[in-house]
């Protein structure tokens, strides 16, 4: 047996908040998801007026970087770099704008948004996920 850790729903509620707080910073409207490390949903939330194509894509996203233990981003680079087999994998949504959480070098889950240019999606997920740090 090993002995493993797992995001808290305070962790989960303080990474949501920190998230929430960079998107309302610069007026993105966004959709925000948390999963754990098997791709299940801990946290939604749609800001107002974010793009109701967010709702699904944020949570793909989401569970892309959990199952691939990486940010979504290397699985877009993977299908832009010419691997178009890879857009066969099913269920995940292969888009930057989801980061993995990782503690003590193991990915206890992710965070996944959508509905700003990816980068700045990306940049939403960082910034709760950087409230697990402090």
């Amino acid at each position: 047996m090993i002995t493993r850790k797992a995001l808290t729903l305070a962790d989960v509620q303080a990474i949501a908040a920190a998230a929430e707080t960079e998107a309302k910073r610069n007026d993105w409207k966004v959709s925000i998801a948390i999963v754990d490390d098997g791709g299940h949903l801990l946290h939604f939330q749609r800001l107002d007026g974010a793009p109701l194509t967010s709702i699904e894509i944020a949570q793909g996203k989401a569970k892309a970087s959990a199952f691939g233990r990486r940010p979504s981003k290397a699985f877009e680079d993977i299908v832009a770099g010419g691997r178009n087999a890879f857009l066969s994998v099913p269920g995940i949504v292969l888009l930057e704008g989801a980061e993995p959480i990782i503690v003590d070098g193991i990915c206890i889950g992710a965070v996944g948004v959508s509905g700003v240019r990816s980068d700045q999606d990306a940049q939403i997920a960082r910034a709760g996920i950087a409230a697990l740090a402090g």
